[in-house]
């Protein structure tokens, strides 16, 4: 039976995919700050889940992975889910650091956990993390959100080089979806193209069975991302990008949580 460790598995895109997998008798060890819905499907699937209390931002995150790959008696697939992401027009360094520390920080810290336990085992691995579309571009109502997005998807490159490097027989899949409407995001924001958890299970599974390299959720998404990436900077950077509807807070007001493009984990 394969034994997959889900992070960020609170609610959102972690949590669909830790119910899906469950429901289908994978064993599933999930993750994240918060623990009450983790526990209420712990309670529905006694025999395929297991839960831990993580913030990936402490050091002693690692230290907690670790017990729980003990608790489901192994791991075989890592999935990274969690992040946060909001616009900032005041430029709160505060605010830019948090997401830095989540994004960027805590992702390095935890798929470095995950990828040195493959290989200090000797055994083949599967490193499978939810960056973003946003990584494509630099874009200013979500500074530190692309640009630590950008970071996980080079971070990503990095691990597999050095996989190849010292021989070691681990997989990984970058999986970027674009906005996904999920429960933390305000009822009353519109956002482009936006998908629904339902709508992207069916595209993060297959990439999960293929083992697809990248895997940018949904063809609207993945042609968008390919005409941005045709944009010279002297033109992209001189562009007002408009992300959701009604209007986002204008600099001088204290800025509304904007969710991530993909993301909604407990630390929004």
């Amino acid at each position: 039976m394969k034994k997959v460790i889900i992070m960020g598995a609170s609610s959102g895109i972690g949590y669909a995919l830790a119910e899906t997998l469950a429901s289908r008798g994978v064993k599933v060890g999930i993750a994240a700050r918060h623990t009450s819905t983790m526990k209420a499907l712990k309670e529905r699937y006694p025999d395929f889940v297991e839960y831990e209390s993580i913030d990936i931002t402490h050091r002693d995150a690692p230290h907690k992975l670790n017990s729980l790959i003990e608790k489901i008696g192994g791991m075989d697939i890592y999935f990274h889910s969690a992040g946060i992401g909001y616009e900032n027009l005041m430029l709160d360094p505060e605010r830019e650091v948090e997401i830095i520390d989540t994004n960027a920080a805590g992702f390095a810290r935890m798929l470095c956990t995950a990828y040195r336990y493959f290989r200090d085992l000797g055994k083949h691995g599967y490193i499978a993390a939810i960056t973003s579309v946003a990584g494509t571009k630099g874009t200013g109502r979500l500074s530190a959100y692309s640009s630590t997005k950008k970071f996980d998807q080079w971070y990503i490159d990095a691990l597999e080089q050095l996989s190849h490097a010292e021989g070691a027989d681990i997989a990984f899949t970058d999986i970027r979806p674009g906005w996904v409407r999920t429960p933390l995001v305000p009822a009353d924001r519109k956002f482009p193209m936006e998908m629904s958890v339902e709508h992207i299970m069916p595209y993060i599974l297959r990439a999960l069975v293929r083992k697809s390299r990248v895997a940018t959720i949904d063809w609207r998404w993945c042609l968008l991302a390919g005409v941005w990436r045709l944009i010279p900077n002297v033109i992209w950077t001189r562009m007002r990008i408009r992300l959701s509807d009604p209007d986002s807070p204008l600099p001088g007001k204290a800025p509304a949580p904007l969710p991530a493009p993909e993301e909604d984990n407990d630390r929004l």
